[in-house]
């Protein structure tokens, strides 16, 4: 079940609800979608290297230019864009201003994958 309180059916501004926080490389949930979580996240750097062996993981770009490299090369994604990196395929997301985005995953996703560590963020914290 949801950590959240149920609520009525309401529209979600992305701009509002990223003027709440500041932090990077935390995604903070914002919408279930049955066993799918919308996650909205500021990002800036480098990440590190990780992959999601059992789903796949869609990232959309609302602003900024994200850089998604890839063992064998990096794709860019604009805003209005976004990119959907098949399970089991090694990533790392970039970008060398800030980038704000939506990350559509499977509840209980971390964001460092298998690789954990420190940059792993906590998962399900609602905004």
């Amino acid at each position: 079940m949801p950590s959240h309180p149920a609520k009525p059916c309401t529209a979600i501004n992305f701009t509002e609800k990223l003027s709440l926080f500041s932090e990077q490389w935390q995604p903070k949930v914002i919408a279930e979608l049955n066993d799918m979580q919308f996650k909205i996240v500021r990002i800036e750097g480098d990440f590190l290297w990780h992959d999601h062996p059992d789903t796949d993981e869609a990232f959309i770009v609302l602003d900024g230019e994200l850089r998604i490299d890839f063992r064998d090369g990096w794709i860019t994604v604009r805003p209005g864009e976004m990119a959907v990196v098949p399970k089991g395929v090694e990533h790392k997301p970039f970008a060398e201003k800030e980038v704000r985005m939506l990350l559509i995953e499977p509840r209980g996703t971390l964001n460092t994958g298998q690789a954990g560590g420190e940059r792993t963020a906590q998962n399900d914290v609602w905004i």
